[in-house]
């Protein structure tokens, strides 16, 4: 790491520990008359929190705690549990990301059971005998969440031309032709990228229907491969993929539609990602890059469907989304076709051009209300809040130790914070207060051409994706029988994934090139043991 990436790690861990008040178009004003940044964003808090204020001298000690190490001759205090106290034992099977919260409570651990169901639920047509699970569709990626986050790890993009994309697919939109967008509330946040539906296909392309309905597209995948040569002679081959939308089910794509390839991400963590204080995100921001390193971290904001205001966009890809409820909300809605209390429509993601699929019998008018209703909707939320994060693994090992020290050092923790302290909670126990290690500082950055979808989603550019958490990477294969990575799954190992990295991650990813060959293979062997 340069001395200037050092220095901005430090100013950042200090800057986690003010009390911020952020008002519109301002400025965001710590406790010290100097710690003072513009921000052209409008007032953003934690309203999906019932939160217990800091106290001053817990401020102190999440600074010290959570300033980057310069010490690489032992782990870290507390560094084996990357979830706090909500970490969970290491499995030796798929099953290591299915574990409940570490710290949950007996009680709570049922209603985890029960989300789990609802989770791995396969949701059948209408009509159907079996009401509590009809509402499928009509158009849809998957009959159940489990078939999209297979024992809840990542998704794969087809392996070869008889797999199926169950686990992928492709997002679509048009740029507003005003450049206004159609909510006017959106207005008020600074630097919105307005983009609209396509009319005909939506958000999303459906690669399955129910019985009578024509699918809207079948996803077609090429690779042209290119050879990188390392420092010490070794050919690591990447492959760039380009997709094409094949049997298009009801008509041509808009002009200009935006196509971007998305693997379902894995799921441990999040509800502690969620706790994390939006101020201490904010807090990493630097989206002129005023310190000079190349990094320029910047938040996305979203607007909350469930509290009707903007919020800091934490979940998926590009951090469209700001909480555990909307995320899941909306993979109901435009992944199964399923119904629920955010998004009502009864024909999920389908498109008023659709008319039959608009007209088709849904599976809402019950004593449900919703195909999911509110209680099945708080159920998988919390079960997607409380899937626990594996203990780490050989953090003593000396290997391990000089692949973090060159993980430090090469400047990658400018983009992959090691950790962060969350709010202390009430009524959420298992979040509350712990010392966490995602590895992530939940912020947009541009990692350059190669890895442009050229869509962008709220804030976040064409070029921008959401710094993605480590923890956990390295149990990838046992869980889930692959090692692709990145947003598309293009990258078949940790290494190639490195070596797509572009635009901030330039640099970086040019040290990885010209690094010695021990100390790039200390570093994967670091990020083996996440």
């Amino acid at each position: 790491m340069t001395l200037v990436s050092r220095q901005k790690s430090l100013h950042q861990a200090a800057l986690k520990a003010l009390p911020f008040t952020c008002s519109l178009a301002l400025a965001c004003t710590g406790a010290a008359a100097d710690e003072t940044f513009l921000v052209t964003l409008p007032p953003l808090g934690d309203p999906h929190l019932n939160i217990v204020q800091r106290e001053a001298d817990e401020a102190v000690r999440i600074a010290k705690v959570t300033t980057p190490t310069l010490d690489f001759t032992q782990a870290q205090r507390f560094e084996e549990h990357p979830a706090g106290a909500a970490t969970v034992r290491v499995l030796r099977d798929a099953n290591a990301f299915s574990l409940p919260s570490g710290n949950i409570s007996f009680e709570d651990e049922l209603n985890f059971k029960l989300g789990n169901g609802l989770f791995r639920k396969l949701w059948v047509s209408s009509p159907s005998s079996t009401l509590a699970s009809d509402g499928l569709g009509p158009l849809f990626n998957a009959r159940s969440c489990q078939r999209c986050h297979i024992k809840d790890g990542r998704g794969h993009p087809p392996e070869n031309a008889s797999d199926n994309s169950v686990s992928i697919f492709l997002r679509v939109s048009i740029m507003d032709p005003d450049g206004v967008p159609d909510d006017a509330r959106l207005t008020e946040i600074a630097d919105y990228i307005a983009t609209r539906p396509d009319p005909t296909y939506g958000t999303q392309l459906q690669d399955f229907a129910v019985q009578g309905h024509a699918p809207e597209y079948a996803l077609g995948i090429a690779y042209e491969e290119e050879t990188v040569t390392l420092s010490d002679g070794t050919e690591v081959l990447l492959r760039h993929p380009t997709y094409t939308t094949n049997n298009l089910g009801y008509g041509f794509l808009a002009q200009g539609a935006m196509l971007s390839p998305r693997v379902a991400p894995q799921m441990i963590g999040l509800g502690l990602l969620e706790a994390i204080p939006a101020a201490d995100i904010l807090a990493g921001a630097d989206p002129d890059d005023l310190d000079g390193d190349g990094i320029s971290g910047r938040p996305n904001v979203v607007w909350s469907v469930e509290y009707d205001q903007p919020m800091l966009g934490r979940f998926g890809l590009k951090a469209g989304n700001p909480t555990i409820m909307q995320q899941s909300a909306g993979a109901f809605a435009g992944d199964i076709g399923i119904s629920n209390p955010l998004f009502p429509a009864g024909s999920g993601e389908c498109t008023a051009n659709q008319t039959q699929c608009q007209n088709a019998i849904h599976g809402d008018e019950d004593a449900r209300g919703t195909e999911i209703d509110a209680i099945g909707m708080d159920l998988v939320t919390f079960y997607s809040r409380n899937l626990g994060v594996p203990a780490r693994r050989d953090v003593d090992n000396p290997v391990v130790l000089r692949g973090k020290e060159v993980f430090y050092n090469t400047g990658c923790t400018a983009c992959h914070t090691p950790s962060f302290v969350t709010h202390r909670l009430e009524k959420q126990p298992e979040q509350s207060f712990q010392l966490i290690w995602p590895y992530t500082d939940m912020l947009l950055h541009d990692m350059g051409p190669a890895l442009a979808d050229s869509r962008p989603e709220a804030r976040a550019t064409g070029n921008e994706w959401r710094t993605p958490p480590l923890w956990g990477i390295g149990l990838t294969e046992q869980v889930s029988g692959h090692t692709y990575f990145l947003h598309d799954g293009r990258a078949r190992s940790l290494l190639e994934a490195v070596l797509w990295h572009g635009g901030e991650a330039q640099a970086q990813r040019d040290i990885v090139v010209d690094m010695a060959t021990e100390d790039r293979e200390a570093l994967l062997r670091f990020l083996e043991s996440l």
